[in-house]
């Protein structure tokens, strides 16, 4: 997903400019004095169905930044949701924090509010900075929620399954760069080893692989180190010389800064919007010889996860459709090197073909 243009900002009306260039149906600004609460819901496309994304709870430099990455994130997930054959839309909330913003019950509960207000457009769900208690307390206010615990039938943390989809792609990129789908002596370096990238490492490990790791949180690195992995500076993480890079912490970091220092032949990672922007940084990527699994197909199996709990939650039923993501990645290869365009865009031309075929369905009605 490209980021919003700065033609955009120099418009009379820069927020709607960037709505109109998403396509977004609704923006909702949240605001609560007692409780302190800033928040921000990006509801993107709901052709396919409800939209369906995680509440992400982040410091944010200003509200732009935060309005960006609300816009971003929920164009994502409806890329997400219509690749992955679901009947979902895409919608993303982000909660505008600073270093004194605590995510107590009422905090909580008073997001919750918001949500049921939308009356069912958007279920929101755990993302980065909220965990399964967070949903605990949404779901006190409103039954638009997934990413319950296990104990209240749901199913309890998404990262290993979003893990298990991103270890997939990682295959079905290996099967088209090498021949082989094996990761056993192939090395890896895992930019960001929070709850996704933790999970992938230690698949990666199982499988015999070379697994370098880097974090900006100590505990992070402790328990990856203890899976297998070897640390490495920040610093490094662009150029080191390994098969694969897999980015697992925040979006837009291939750009044309980092590009021209990867020293990798697959880059594929759970992390959200990876490119800066889908045709220049694609482009470049596939330039440069540097098979790119977009990251909207490969980190969907969290998503998989939680409709299935909305569905009604069978474990094994997500594990298989999250293992479909093999077949998908390898299928958007072909259709990339068919149509002489980058993976990113291939990508997103099958989940907008499939939303715009649904759209005619729906017209006939």
């Amino acid at each position: 997903m490209s980021g919003i243009s700065s033609q955009a900002g120099n418009s009379n009306f820069p927020l709607f400019n960037s709505l109109t260039e998403f396509n977004h149906e609704q923006v909702v600004v949240c605001n609560d004095n007692s409780t302190g609460l800033k928040a921000i819901i990006a509801v993107h496309n709901t052709v396919l169905g409800p939209g369906l994304g995680g509440t992400r709870f982040w410091v944010y430099n200003n509200e732009q930044e935060a309005m960006n990455d609300a816009l971003r994130l929920s164009r994502g997930m409806t890329y997400k949701a219509s690749i992955s054959g679901l009947n979902l839309g895409g919608a993303k909330a982000v909660i505008v924090a600073d270093k004194n913003t605590k995510k107590t019950e009422a905090f909580m509960r008073k997001f919750g509010r918001f949500v049921e207000n939308l009356n069912g457009k958007y279920i929101t769900a755990e993302d980065v900075g909220t965990t399964t208690k967070d949903m605990e307390y949404i779901a006190m206010e409103t039954d638009h929620v997934v990413g319950m615990p296990e104990n209240m039938g749901g199913g309890g943390d998404p990262s290993p399954v979003t893990a298990y989809g991103v270890y997939m792609g990682m295959k079905a990129s290996a099967k088209k760069a090498y021949g082989s789908d094996s990761l056993a002596g192939k090395s890896v370096t895992v930019q960001g080893v929070g709850k996704v990238g933790y999970y992938l490492v230690e698949l990666l490990v199982k499988d015999g692989a070379k697994v370098f790791i880097t974090d900006i949180n100590e505990q992070n690195l402790k328990h990856s180190v203890a899976l297998g992995g070897e640390v490495i500076s920040p610093n490094d993480v662009y150029s080191k010389k390994v098969d694969i890079f897999a980015p697992c912490a925040l979006g837009a970091i291939l750009n044309s800064e980092t590009i021209p220092q990867l020293n990798c032949s697959i880059v594929c990672g759970s992390a959200n919007n990876q490119l800066k922007e889908d045709v220049l940084h694609g482009d470049m990527l596939r330039d440069k010889g540097v098979l790119y699994a977009p990251d909207f197909l490969v980190n969907a199996g969290g998503l998989i996860n939680v409709y299935s709990e909305y569905t009604g939650y069978v474990r094994e039923r997500a594990m298989a459709q999250t293992e479909h993501i093999y077949d998908l990645t390898l299928d958007i290869f072909h259709k990339s090197e068919e149509e002489k365009i980058n993976t990113q865009l291939a990508a997103t031309k099958i989940a907008e073909e499939r939303i715009h075929n649904v759209m005619l369905v729906k017209s006939t009605y």
